[in-house]
């Protein structure tokens, strides 16, 4: 693959140090011709590699070391050991041979009596010898190196082409060298050698001590000029690349969340991390301050990310981060070449959320905290209800659901069943308030949902009773009476709507809108139980294994659980199982909560993120922007919407 070589040693001056000869052999230095020769390298050559390589571990980046590496010859011998020598000037010139070596070297491509280049066209280098002579500050040295193949296609064989790409981007580097452009000094030469010509840059701030490059600073350097070297190429290569990359991120994103809902729908049977999350809930009583793992204690951080690798060990969580790691690495494959290591999940910077997720369940095991797991009771909850509904009625509301049917036919049936509702019809009015609260045939307007709940339930309608109950309990301002929907909902569940039971329990148990009171959330939730919901039974048996609002009784908490479990709940299956382990049924429940908050986690970051490597500026990514939608595609065409719904599953009601 195609890149850019940047290294930028500096050198500070000043005492004994100069850089004037430095700049006299980069500027005098002439193109070599360096004849093959595929014999092994002397045992000189390979000693002294071996030693340049100890030294300075860093020269195994460049590309001379991996033709080397690759083939081990006379001719990549010498070539690596001319980059690391001129790499390594400032340590190396004083020693016995390299100064001679230096003294003698052929010269630079000249652009007149000499290779140096800079801001003006005519370069003294005697001039810019005495400036460097004279400096104190630190001077670096950029050498910047491309592989010949891309030097001769893109056409920067020649000094000229390298100045003006450094002249174009001299601010940028002035800028990562943290250097104002009027205080920027630089010099360069080109050298046209061997399998790898390179520029040799020096640069440098007129204020010593303004200076400062780091690695950011050498990444934003090679960002800049590698965007332009390789512009052409790389809007052709993203391109590509993008095309094939969606196809592999959509089957490995499809793959992924497959997993997801296993973990989403999934019962976690762990004792080892029931067991950490309540020693981990008993060490939350001391700590004090915010309850994140940013604020947590060492000995806390550590426990939390115990539970996190030990959440790894279970089957649906280890496959889960199994194909992340595999969808990852399929988008950084297009950027680099460095494969992925596979860190333990705590470490995973990309799933730190995972650790927050960890704590609030353990306060939640802290506090005793019971949770409403009824996933889906909003859908249940509001059955048809319409005996000795009228004629008009039933065949309009089937003309409203017929999807068959084209939308203004439906909205003219929306009309007539808003006729009847004037009429007086209570399920009419019923009918009305749900297309006024969900849509779709009626834009959303829950004012005019309460306005025909009310109508409905007045007339005694359960169901909009219960309906306008949750709605006056939602947070929006223009429909929020706590007082009003209380009241509504206690007249729902007196009438024998058990799911107005239920929710009555809810809300005393929360204590969100009305004042706590667990044994009136057991009252309420023994109505609906006896009525038969589900939802009431499950809650109340955890009530009787908990002894919340009501005196423990292992029994019957069983029975009401047994019930539940007979109507298809799997947490109350899941409980009646463990009833005999002697674990705490809410510990059991909060780690299976754990268990979904990663599966929602584990969601958000099926998307994968972007490549660490070549970066697409923004001009660039804007190019290629406006190059697709030319071409008919969507700006956000790379997104599967069926794969992106932004379903978080698992437990609800917390």
């Amino acid at each position: 693959m195609a890149r850019l070589i940047v290294k930028s040693p500096y050198y500070k001056c000043g005492g004994n140090t100069s850089l004037s000869g430095y700049l006299r052999y980069i500027a005098t230095r002439e193109r070599v011709e360096l004849l093959p020769d595929d014999r092994p390298p002397t045992r000189k050559q390979a000693q002294l590699i071996n030693k340049l390589t100890k030294d300075f571990p860093d020269s195994k980046t460049l590309y001379e070391y991996e033709d080397y590496a690759a083939k081990p010859t006379k001719f990549n011998a010498s070539a690596f050991i001319t980059i690391v020598l001129e790499s390594n000037w400032d340590k190396l010139s004083n020693m016995e041979g390299y100064a001679g070596y230096i003294a003698t070297r052929p010269r630079a491509e000249r652009l007149g009596s000499h290779g140096l280049f800079g801001d003006d066209d005519a370069v003294s280098l005697e001039a810019a010898m005495n400036e460097l002579e004279h400096y104190t500050g630190n001077v670096w040295t950029h050498i910047i190196s491309l592989k010949r193949e891309d030097a001769e296609r893109l056409g920067y064989n020649n000094a000229k082409a390298w100045r003006d790409l450094l002249r174009t981007h001299r601010n940028d580097i002035a800028a990562a060298m943290n250097i104002p452009p009027n205080d920027f000094r630089w010099y360069a030469a080109f050298h046209d050698e061997g399998e790898h010509p390179h520029v040799h840059m020096m640069a440098w701030s007129a204020k010593p001590g303004q200076a400062y490059l780091s690695r950011d600073g050498i990444r934003q350097i090679k960002s800049e000029l590698t965007n332009d070297i390789f512009k052409q190429e790389l809007l052709h290569l993203y391109e590509q690349k993008s095309t094939s990359r969606d196809e592999l991120v959509r089957e490995a994103r499809k793959a992924m969340l497959e997993l997801v809902q296993v973990m989403k729908e999934g019962i976690c049977d762990h004792p080892e991390v029931e067991r950490l999350m309540l020693e981990l809930a008993m060490q939350l009583e001391t700590v004090k301050g915010k309850k994140s793992y940013g604020y947590l204690p060492k000995p806390q951080k550590k426990l939390v990310d115990r539970i996190v690798d030990e959440m790894e060990r279970l089957p649906s969580v280890r496959d889960c981060y199994d194909q992340w790691l595999i969808l990852q690495g399929k988008v950084d494959g297009y950027y680099h070449d460095k494969h992925r290591e596979r860190k333990r999940l705590s470490q995973e910077k990309a799933f730190r959320h995972i650790k927050n997720a960890v704590i609030k369940e353990a306060e939640n095991i802290r506090q005793c905290n019971l949770f409403f797991e009824d996933k889906g009771v909003e859908q249940e909850s509001e059955p048809e209800e319409f005996r000795n509904a009228s004629y008009d009625y039933e065949n309009l509301r089937d003309a409203i659901r017929n999807e068959s049917l084209t939308l203004e036919e439906r909205g003219d049936a929306v009309d007539e069943m808003n006729k009847l509702a004037k009429s007086g019809d209570k399920y009419a009015q019923y009918l009305m308030g749900k297309l006024w609260r969900d849509g779709p045939l009626l834009t959303p307007d829950w004012v005019n949902a309460r306005y025909w709940f009310q109508k409905s339930a007045e007339q005694g309608h359960t169901y909009a009773q219960y309906a306008l109950g949750k709605l006056l309990l939602s947070d929006d301002p223009e429909v929020h009476d706590v007082e009003d929907g209380i009241r509504w909902l206690k007249r729902a569940a007196e009438s024998g709507n058990h799911f107005a039971a239920y929710r009555l329990g809810k809300e005393y148990y929360r204590g969100k809108n009305i004042g706590r009171s667990l044994p009136t959330a057991a009252k309420w939730f023994d109505r609906g139980a006896q009525a038969g919901n589900q939802y009431a039974q499950y809650m109340l048996g955890k009530l009787y294994l908990m002894g919340q609002g009501v005196e423990y009784d292992k029994e019957l908490g069983a029975d009401w659980l047994s019930k539940s479990a007979a109507q298809g709940n799997v947490y109350a299956e899941a409980l009646l199982q463990r009833q005999d382990s002697g674990r705490p049924p809410h510990v059991f429940l909060s780690v299976t909560r754990l268990l979904h908050h990663m599966s929602r986690i584990f969601q958000e970051r099926s998307l994968p993120q972007s490549g660490t490597g070549l970066q697409v500026d923004s001009k660039l990514r804007q190019k290629i922007r406006e190059k697709k939608i030319s071409m008919g595609h969507r700006p956000d065409d790379h997104e599967d919407p069926e794969l992106n719904q932004g379903g978080m599953g698992g437990i609800t009601g917390y």
